[in-house]
């Protein structure tokens, strides 16, 4: 991996602050696989491998193999393509049960100043490219990042973007219903939804298109984040779908769209609704979250037994108007950079390396998702839960009366004499 510009390390007040690239790269390159690869000797990268991404089926993940017409794309249009292959066990009374899966992730195109409308058509045409690579890859279920067809202005707290919002059967639905009817594909399009149907009203939802371009239905964004000044209940409130699983030709899937994947619970409920995979579309950006993105989502599919496909959105974005954050910094322009590193996680705790931080990409993963079962059976997780106690736990917390179930060293408050 070519190494790219990067800042020196300074230091501000005392403390020393992490190089950080131009371009969004980690000290000049595009991920931190590609930064071990290049910096440690085969044997000792063989091992780090082992401890940061695990071992499926025993062994290191291995790559899958892609067609030369998504090799030429990728290339000439300049993003991240890689591919690999989660295996289960060879079953007596089962046949393999494999699934081509991809995730995109991407930046805009447009300045935020240009015409909405023209924003829009570009990243539709910017996105036809790398669904072109899917279609040619032959990916069963691709999903696109949160709000994909549009910049992620909810950090602005201006209404006019609310303009973006169409119905469930609106525009970009239809533009990603002739890829899914021509690639034979199903795909996750989460978006700025307004219901028309209901005043109106608008929620941040992910679209489930059948592989005919059928729509199978919809999910609304359980969590809504109020972090400093940081709201998007500006723009739209709590999700009212609950925790669906859309049963799809190539299996069962559910979206947990961004801020969810904070919330244990709203794993597991996708998990006991059946969800094979579970992917999480997101926006978000270094400072806020990056040490925790490697992490959740992983101990998600670990916890419920089943796949993960994690998307983060990929670049800068700088709005017209400056506005703050409520972290005690100057008002700013951009919300910050958006890191991508778009990943997936597998039940038996393996996962594969991330896509660029600073590039656009597509990664595509073969799953056999016979994996679930072989893992719900190892581990005993669903059976050896205590639902009834944190129902119990749970509805006593929801009471007004609720006390914490805490007791105290009888001596811990006596005066001493």
């Amino acid at each position: 991996m070519e190494k790219t510009p990067k800042k020196d390390t300074e230091t501000v007040n005392g403390e020393i602050q992490q190089p950080t690239s131009i371009d969004g790269s980690i000290c000049g390159y595009d991920s931190l696989h590609h930064l071990l690869a290049a910096n440690l000797k085969p044997h000792l990268f063989q091992e780090v491998s082992r401890l940061l991404l695990g071992l499926n089926c025993a062994k290191a993940l291995e790559t899958a193999v892609l067609p030369e017409s998504a090799k030429a794309l990728s290339s000439e249009h300049n993003f991240d393509l890689q591919a690999f292959c989660f295996h289960a066990d060879k079953e007596l009374m089962r046949e393999p049960r494999v699934v081509r899966v991809g995730l995109i992730q991407n930046s805009i195109v447009l300045p935020t100043t240009a015409s909405f409308l023209d924003q829009k058509r570009a990243i539709f045409q910017k996105l036809k490219l790398i669904i072109d690579a899917a279609g040619a890859s032959g990916v069963n279920i691709l999903c696109l990042q949160e709000a994909w067809m549009m910049p992620f202005a909810f950090c602005t707290r201006e209404k006019r973007w609310c303009e973006f919002a169409e119905p469930i059967d609106g525009e970009s639905t239809q533009f990603l219903q002739v890829l899914a009817r021509k690639y034979n594909m199903v795909i996750v399009s989460p978006i700025l939804e307004r219901d028309i149907n209901h005043g109106e009203t608008i929620w941040n939802t992910a679209v489930i298109i059948g592989n005919h371009g059928n729509i199978i239905g919809k999910h609304r964004k359980n969590h809504i984040p109020r972090v400093g000044d940081f709201n998007e209940s500006t723009y739209y409130m709590e999700g009212s779908t609950g925790h669906p699983v859309f049963e799809t030709a190539y299996g069962k899937i559910a979206v947990n769209i961004c801020y969810g994947r904070h919330h244990p619970l709203n794993w597991l409920s996708f998990g006991l609704n059946g969800a094979e995979i579970v992917f999480n579309p997101s926006a978000t950006v270094g400072e806020l979250s990056e040490p925790m993105w490697p992490i959740e989502a992983r101990n998600a599919a670990i916890a419920n037994s089943y796949f993960v496909g994690s998307i983060n959105r990929v670049g800068t974005e700088t709005f017209p108007n400056p506005f703050t954050s409520g972290d005690g910094k100057p008002q700013h322009a951009d919300f910050g950079h958006f890191y991508g590193s778009s990943y997936f996680s597998a039940p038996d705790a393996s996962c594969s390396p991330s896509l660029s931080r600073c590039r656009d990409g597509l990664l595509i993963s073969d799953m056999d998702l016979n994996l679930c079962r072989q893992l719900k059976d190892k581990w005993g997780f669903r059976m050896t839960a205590r639902y009834e106690l944190y129902e119990e736990m749970l509805d006593h917390y929801l009471s007004p009366d609720f006390e914490p179930q805490v007791i105290s060293d009888p001596l811990l408050h006596r005066n001493s004499s």
